[in-house]
């Protein structure tokens, strides 16, 4: 396994729509693998997606358990060729992004959300997701359709990030 490196905006592959995975090979699990472990190496990161990490298939992985927001989840989840079925109530949230490590901005997200994807053995699976777990999720499958968190946002409501440590890059023009 391995922890990859981190794909940053504005690298046009994270505004590429990602493609299908059409079967669960041997490199696929290799890559869900070092995915989960790149995303438990990155400060604060509870999801994944494929093309964060310069993969352009339709692959990410959640885990919001240890999050503080988090009130209900299902533990790590993995999703091939996720898509949304179903959302309702909708509320507004701050989100961030690893790939976009300065800002953070208000977006308008569902409440309740339904997934279908296959699991990391190819299984079919239908997921339903509340809270900050189902912000989270559609914040990944964002990623899977070339979309960035910026896209959603309104320019009065992007946020420079506040800093968590020596990971962070500093602010353009700070000291």
């Amino acid at each position: 396994m391995a922890v990859l490196s981190l794909r940053l905006y504005p690298d046009p592959l994270l505004k590429s729509p990602s493609v299908e995975v059409p079967r669960i090979t041997g490199a696929i699990e290799q890559h869900i693998r070092d995915m989960i472990e790149s995303m438990h190496a990155f400060p604060r990161c509870v999801g994944l997606a494929a093309p964060q990490v310069g993969i352009p298939l339709r692959i990410a992985v959640v885990d919001v358990s240890k999050h503080p927001k988090t009130k209900h989840h299902h533990g790590l989840i993995v999703l091939v060729n996720p898509q949304l079925l179903e959302g309702s109530g909708e509320r507004l949230v701050r989100e961030g992004c690893a790939s976009v490590p300065d800002y953070t901005g208000n977006v308008q997200r569902f409440e309740k959300v339904v997934i279908s994807a296959w699991n990391e053995r190819g299984r079919s699976l239908t997921l339903r997701a509340e809270g900050f777990e189902a912000v989270a999720l559609q914040h990944e499958l964002d990623h899977l359709n070339g979309l960035l968190f910026l896209d959603r946002l309104a320019p009065q409501d992007l946020f420079p990030r506040k800093r968590y440590g020596r990971f962070r890059r500093p602010h353009p023009g700070s000291q």
